[in-house]
């Protein structure tokens, strides 16, 4: 009996018929940060903080220098001349956290926006590259932790359809 349950069982396995799924990668961020969109959208922040970005590299150069000087010479400066130095460095450290704040906003502003903006079409593309390469399974490139064959990357052409939409 247990002969014939085991043989049933085994038959049974075999005359289920094995499904391959199609599995491709998309590396989504790369997708929409190579469109004409997010290049767009990436040139009005430059506009829009570049001047902030420019003061803020400055200062920092500033900020550096200072440093250097005050533990290099700090020891042998005046007690007045310390002073000055380190209030001045206060006050360009006060400013550079402001213009790093105010760029790292604006960024992140742009960016919310620019998600909200490009999400459907993203979403869009995305199912038109699945159904037009009868993909099952779609995943992103760092989730893959082993694969015995090259799998489709979707990516290019995601960005591609995505900017076909616009």
């Amino acid at each position: 009996m247990r002969k014939l349950i085991a043989a049933v069982m085994l038959f049974g396995v075999m005359a289920v018929p094995a499904y391959a799924a199609e599995v491709a990668v998309l590396d989504w961020r790369a997708a929409l940060m190579n469109t004409e969109s997010a290049q767009t959208s990436l040139s009005r922040l430059e506009g829009e903080v570049g001047a902030q970005q420019s003061e803020a590299k400055s200062l920092g150069n500033e900020l550096q220098s200072l440093q250097q000087r005050l533990q290099s010479e700090g020891d042998v400066m005046s007690e007045s001349e310390r002073q000055r130095l380190m209030s001045e460095l206060q006050q360009k450290g006060r400013r550079f956290e402001t213009l790093r704040r105010e760029v790292l906003t604006a960024q992140q502003r742009s960016e919310k926006q620019f998600l909200k903006q490009a999400e459907p079409m993203l979403e869009k593309a995305v199912d038109e590259v699945i159904a037009r390469h009868g993909i099952d399974i779609l995943v992103e490139p760092q989730g893959v932790l082993h694969s015995s064959m090259d799998l489709p990357n979707l990516t290019d052409e995601v960005t591609q359809v995505f900017n076909s939409l616009n």
